[in-house]
């Protein structure tokens, strides 16, 4: 029996050869970040069946309302007027009797083209996982972390043949979140946004999303910083009175002030123990043109000022998230004097 490889094939070199319409009989496709499964799905059904050719050659089997069976009668189809079908089969890992799929590995249709599709990671030494492991193509997506945001984000940007500035990609992603469908919901409107001229700013992200360079998240947290409070409280004032929906904005705008608070905390360690600049950026996730700009603060904060500024935002993360009737304002006013008081 053939053995399992060890590493997967890579999302890009999938994307790759779906593009170029080559194709293997069967796909093993798994993860907690169903984007890349999402959108392996689209270029197979774009790039492996001719639109004209769909009503007879396509398939997509929605595991929660299936059975094996009916999906492997659907997979042993010849295709019809043209050299190969195509099945999906979206929520395999609740397919009933699924584990029927582990003779089909065995010997797949070599006229079809197989996706199953799991948007969690399944028990992998079960039936029919690790068959599917050892016969087909398969891969594993993992959520990405922070620092490798920014480098997705730009890899976007060139799959739309548009560039971007240093530093926009790491501002989207830390204004849009981790959520990879969201992300790139965010980079289409960016590129419409700058049209013909094929270039994403810093500052058009800022505007994209309703912010001025004087009046955004990122001027927020570079007072936090200095503990200019002055300065903080006006900047999150203006950023609630834009907001339509008050208390959601409080929450983001601590979501971000509470991510830039533990890169300090990171980087505080990096000082404590003595690591070398050059390290600090893989270390805390931020782009390298940028991390000197966070030594300032974490010098001034402390391990110990971060602590309490940590604790403050936390504070007003369940309390906006737990329904007070306190003002969104008043809560994110005072969360931000605790934050940015110096240490006693």
């Amino acid at each position: 029996m053939a053995k399992a490889r060890k590493t997967g094939a890579s999302f890009d070199d999938l994307s790759t050869a779906f593009r170029h319409g080559k194709f293997a009989p069967l796909y093993f496709l798994y993860g907690e970040e169903g984007w890349f499964i999402d959108e392996l799905e689209r270029l197979a059904i774009q790039h492996a069946i001719a639109p004209h050719e769909r009503d007879f050659n396509l398939d997509v089997v929605f595991g929660p309302e299936a059975n094996a069976q009916a999906a492997l009668a659907q997979c042993a189809q010849f295709p019809m007027m043209t050299e190969r079908r195509l099945v999906v089969v979206r929520g395999f890992e609740k397919l009933d009797g699924n584990a029927a799929f582990e003779a089909y590995a065995k010997a797949p249709n070599p006229t079809a083209t197989v996706l199953l599709l799991c948007h969690r990671k399944p028990d992998l030494r079960s039936r029919p996982y690790a068959a599917l492991k050892k016969a087909a193509v398969w891969s594993h997506f993992e959520t990405l972390k922070d620092r490798q945001l920014p480098s997705w984000v730009e890899g976007r940007f060139r799959d739309f043949s548009v560039s971007s500035e240093a530093g926009a990609a790491s501002t989207l992603a830390e204004l849009s979140g981790p959520d990879l469908r969201s992300l790139d919901a965010e980079v289409d409107k960016l590129v419409t946004y700058v049209g013909d001229r094929a270039r994403v700013t810093r500052d058009d992200v800022l505007r994209a999303a309703g912010h001025s360079a004087e009046q955004n998240p990122f001027a927020l947290q570079a007072a936090l910083g200095r503990g200019d409070v002055t300065s903080a409280l006006a900047i999150a004032d203006g950023l609630l009175g834009k907001a339509g929906n008050r208390s959601s904005e409080a929450i983001r705008i601590v979501a971000l002030l509470s991510a830039y608070l533990t890169k300090l905390w990171k980087l505080t360690g990096c000082l404590a123990a003595g690591v070398p600049q050059s390290q600090w950026a893989g270390q805390i996730g931020v782009p390298p043109f940028v991390v000197r700009e966070y030594e300032p603060p974490a010098r001034r904060y402390g391990p110990d000022g971060i602590r309490r500024a940590l604790g403050a935002l936390l504070a007003a993360d369940l309390e906006l998230k737990g329904g007070a009737r306190r003002d969104p304002r008043l809560t994110l006013t005072l969360a931000l004097r605790r934050a940015a008081a110096p240490s006693p």
